[in-house]
């Protein structure tokens, strides 16, 4: 099981908590700690299968996530959370999982694993204030920049102290200082932790419902790969209003700009444009889109802590950016049924189709996505709370090299607790 990096968090978290517990023990409040608690977890299981040219297999994977955790009751302030994480593959492991050594086939990042996957303390009697100190999940905005991976089956989580203020009505202003990332390939990769010097500052403002304005600043120092240190600024605006009875206009827009940080030493600036109106009426969203992940030439707008799976496209050709940048132009059309049947209401179908370029000069290609997914409530079955259903596709259809077309069909099924 991977265990804290950082004394420092360990000894923060051990230290605060035995203090407060030590002090109180006596009382009959500390039964709160526990009463007050909550048992949570999840079973989550995953098929993948991967076809991908240049490989001389086709991956498949049967994959199961299962967790365990506990969070307190909140006592004169303090709350504290643990959860564990095992993964486990069944049957052969006929798949890349970036620790076993079969590179004979295709990539599928879901590695066997025990996991501490949280152990945080926070406190929150200070007015308008929470401070939480740990290994904890952090995710800021669309999670384009610092995320959680939850697609996978192992999440990316920080060693973190993270302070949160809501002194100023409908201004909520964050900061974080990330000492360790723990990342989805576990302990056994020599990348699975990224000791770090990083600092993370975010600020939203929410004006109105159809103006909600975040800022920040990201200045990632990665010490074991400094190609990954960065400082990017950045400012982002979604929004929606209504444009009749049946009919609703939301809008993201965001602009950022990158630079070399830390022990990166090769210069650069580049920017960074995300632009995405959609309108949605009758269960229907109809979302074009356009981002870019802009090159110098040489050095490219890069995001390592983001959840990157959710952006330029399912196929994850493009997790790391390109030297000579991304352009993805995409179209994505959802529809979410209702009004038919109770096992069948409130599934949701989504299409997408990217065109992606370098931001120089290439054609790298384009790839079509389509997936569903249905989430039942389970209010009258004691202890569990939904159970999740998920199939996916992609589609990646190569043009310059070194990209290759490449396959990828999802089943998961998953229950929470």
């Amino acid at each position: 099981m991977r265990a804290i990096t950082s004394p420092t968090f360990l000894f923060l978290f051990a230290g605060g908590f035995l203090s407060c517990f030590s002090s109180a023990q006596a009382s009959e409040e500390l039964k709160s700690i526990v009463t007050e608690g909550d048992v949570f977890g999840q079973v989550r299981y995953r098929f993948e299968h991967t076809d991908q040219d240049g490989f001389s297999k086709d991956a498949s994977a049967h994959t199961v996530r299962t967790d365990l955790g506990f969070k307190t009751g909140n006592f004169y302030g303090f709350q504290g959370l643990v959860e564990g994480s095992v993964v486990r593959h069944i049957g052969d492991d006929d798949f890349n999982d970036t620790t076993n050594g079969n590179s004979q086939y295709p990539v599928i990042a879901d590695p066997d694993n025990e996991e501490l996957n949280q152990l945080w303390l926070s406190y929150d009697n200070i007015p308008d204030t929470n401070v939480k100190f740990g290994r904890q999940i952090i995710k800021l905005d669309n999670q384009r920049f610092i995320g959680s991976v939850e697609w996978r089956q192992n999440n990316q989580t920080y060693d973190a102290v993270a302070i949160n203020n809501q002194t100023i009505d409908d201004l909520s202003l964050t900061y974080s200082y990330v000492g360790n990332v723990n990342r989805i390939n576990g302990d056994d990769h020599p990348k699975g932790d990224l000791d770090s010097n990083s600092h993370i500052v975010h600020g939203n403002y929410g004006y109105a419902d159809w103006l909600g304005v975040s800022a920040y600043a990201y200045l990632l120092d990665v010490k074991k790969s400094p190609n990954l240190s960065s400082a990017t600024y950045g400012l982002r605006a979604t929004g929606k209003q209504p444009i009749s009875d049946a009919w609703t206009f939301s809008y993201e827009a965001e602009v950022a700009h990158q630079t070399d940080y830390a022990d990166y030493t090769d210069g650069y600036g580049v920017e960074y444009i995300h632009l995405s109106p959609a309108i949605s009426g009758y269960g229907f969203t109809f979302k074009p889109g356009y981002e870019l992940l802009g090159s110098d030439g040489s050095n490219a707008f890069q995001t390592p802590f983001a959840t990157g799976h959710a952006f330029n496209g399912w196929a994850d050709q493009f997790l790391t950016t390109p030297s000579g940048g991304l352009q993805d132009l995409y179209f994505t059309v959802k529809y979410r049924v209702s009004d038919l049947h109770q096992w069948v209401d409130g599934t949701t179908i989504t299409g997408t189709y990217h065109k992606f370029d370098a931001d120089k000069s290439g054609d790298f290609g384009s790839e079509f996505d389509l997936g569903l997914t249905k989430s039942f409530a389970l209010d009258d079955v004691e202890f569990l709370k939904a159970v999740a259903v998920t199939v996916k596709y992609a589609d990646y259809r190569a043009e310059d090299a070194p990209f290759a077309d490449k396959q990828v069909f999802w089943t998961q099924f998953g229950v929470t607790f």
